[in-house]
């Protein structure tokens, strides 16, 4: 499981591989020197978590500000995926998947007291990474903490979290 801290947010995890699918496809994910390369889902996970601190901006995907939403297309384009702009969008793409199987890469939608819908980009099971809502900077929060844990109605996986794309 990825573990995240705020002190190395900008740090590339090495995934252990959690079954013997997840053990080939790690294997075919190396480089002919033996290195591994990222997956699509570690460089959108690196993509977003280096970009904590940005301050939340209506309409902004970019550094130098977000939304929940650009924060998503933001990390995606740079991971080479594309998924579409807005949170509504990225609820009807990939494949649904139950709360207890997220894995780091997967979007994350939860209504909230302010927002009908919002999006974030998970982790792990516990942690995601998002741009909260005005006044606000992107940051990593738990689904286990209020308003999340109340929040939560779904997630998506959008690309595979073992092989590169």
């Amino acid at each position: 499981m990825l573990s995240v801290t705020l002190a190395a947010c900008a740090t590339t995890s090495r995934e252990v591989p959690r079954s013997p699918e997840d053990a080939r496809s790690s294997e075919a994910a190396r480089s002919p020197e033996g290195v591994s390369k990222p997956s699509a889902a570690q460089l959108m996970v690196d993509s977003a978590t280096s970009m904590i601190g940005q301050p939340y901006r209506y309409g902004g995907a970019a550094p130098g500000g977000f939304d929940c939403s650009g924060l998503v297309s933001y990390a995606a384009e740079n991971a080479g995926v594309r998924v579409p702009r807005t949170a509504a969008e990225q609820m009807e793409i990939g494949r649904s998947v139950p709360r207890s199987d997220l894995q780091a890469g997967d979007l994350v939608f939860m209504h909230l007291a302010r927002k009908e819908l919002h999006v974030a980009i998970a982790l792990d099971r516990q942690l995601f990474v998002h741009a909260p809502s005005s006044g606000g900077r992107v940051r990593v929060d738990s689904l286990l903490a209020p308003p999340y844990a109340q929040g939560f109605i779904g997630a998506r996986r959008v690309v595979s979290s073992t092989a590169p794309n």
